[in-house]
């Protein structure tokens, strides 16, 4: 991987991880659009570390309190609103954490084709239009209970197939749960920290040799790009989804699918993870292998 090609991959990821359009999807999209090689989920999961990093910062008032209340909440009050929020992230977390186990290979093989994130995209559109044209969403974040962290940490196990999204599916069972537009935002913002900073941590440790091997600036490029990015993009997401929320983000989402399946069956680009191989010319690929 370029120098270049990491800092667009840092862009992407930054733009795109907070917003519910689904950065693995455009992650994924982008090698086979300009005919790269897939980075693969390795560094697709590592890099969103940095876009953990930009949200850590931002609310880390937020994030400390109810870390804080939490821990409290063994020994004292485990009915403040901290305590209530600390046990529904950790609930979240342990959920996802356990699904994202059981499909590990799934994850990072058949899950990674573009016919994959082309229906998922699609699919969370639909359910994203439905959940916020509720007109029941009223309830504040200071509302949120234990049980809250189940349900949404089940809605997050969506975003482990591309093209669901994190913050999509995270979001939008938030939505289902009555909780306000700029509260479903927030809690995604604070359930995403664990979620994502346990399975970048995971894929460092496991595919380090793979990364170390030529891929190590690439990925910290990357990395730090994406904080930038991202820490630029929470606050105007935040604001965005109160006044608008999520119907413009739905209209690209089914647009963008339609499109990727159309690219597909027409053979413009290749829907296999291996990009690699959809470069090589059929007549020279016996001799390659």
């Amino acid at each position: 991987m370029t120098i270049f090609q990491s800092i667009i991959y840092g862009v992407v990821q930054g733009l795109t991880e907070f917003i519910p359009v689904s950065s693995t999807a455009h992650l994924r999209l982008l090698p086979a659009i300009m005919h790269w090689p897939d980075p693969g989920a390795a560094f697709t999961a590592v890099i969103q570390l940095g876009t953990v990093l930009a949200v850590l910062i931002y609310f880390w008032k937020d994030l400390s309190a109810a870390f804080i209340g939490w821990v409290r909440s063994f020994t004292g009050d485990k009915n403040t609103v901290e305590a209530r929020t600390g046990w529904a992230v950790f609930y979240a977390t342990i959920i996802i954490a356990v699904v994202a186990k059981l499909l590990e290979k799934y994850i990072e093989g058949p899950f990674r084709s573009l016919y994959v994130v082309a229906g998922s995209m699609i699919v969370m559109a639909v359910l994203m239009y439905i959940a916020d044209s509720r007109k029941d969403n009223d309830r504040p974040i200071e509302a949120i209970q234990t049980t809250d962290g189940i349900k949404i940490g089940l809605w997050q196990c969506l975003a482990l197939i591309p093209g669901m999204s994190r913050s999509g599916s995270s979001i939008t069972g938030a939505l289902f749960g009555g909780f306000d537009r700029r509260s479903a935002a927030r809690l995604s913002f604070l359930m995403s920290v664990p979620a994502i900073t346990l399975a970048g941590l995971y894929e460092g440790f496991k595919k380090y040799k793979e990364i170390a091997d030529g891929m190590m600036t690439p990925t910290i490029i990357a990395s730090i790009v994406s904080f930038v990015v991202g820490y630029a993009c929470i606050s105007w997401l935040i604001n965005f989804l109160s006044t608008k929320g999520t119907k413009p983000f739905v209209a690209y989402r089914i647009v963008l699918g339609v499109l990727i399946l159309v690219l597909c069956a027409t053979g413009t680009i290749n829907p296999d993870s291996n990009a690699k191989k959809a470069d090589v010319p059929k007549e020279t690929s016996t001799t390659s292998v």
